[in-house]
């Protein structure tokens, strides 16, 4: 069996929650976003626990700041940084 990629969950849920709001600005039946805001609640909490437990590996690290904006490392020293604490 093929696993869902856990941006199917983002999506779905998204697409969910921005319809139940169209359905309340065009005065929908309560019932029908009642039931359909019960349904996006719980899969806000599938999505996240899908997200969360996702096996996803990277080599980035805080370092390389966001992908599409790549920046050099910066090092900053502080004034007493080679100074030694003794406690």
């Amino acid at each position: 069996m093929k696993k869902i990629s856990p941006m199917v969950y983002v999506f779905v849920t998204t697409l969910l929650l921005v319809t139940i709001t169209i359905m309340c600005a065009m005065d929908f039946p309560f019932n029908w976003v009642f039931y359909l805001t019960v349904l996006g609640q719980i899969l806000v909490v599938v999505m996240v626990y899908k997200v969360l437990t996702d096996d996803y590996k990277t080599d980035k690290t805080f370092e390389h700041f966001y992908e599409d904006r790549p920046i050099q490392p910066v090092e900053v020293k502080a004034q007493n940084e080679e100074e030694k604490l003794r406690l």
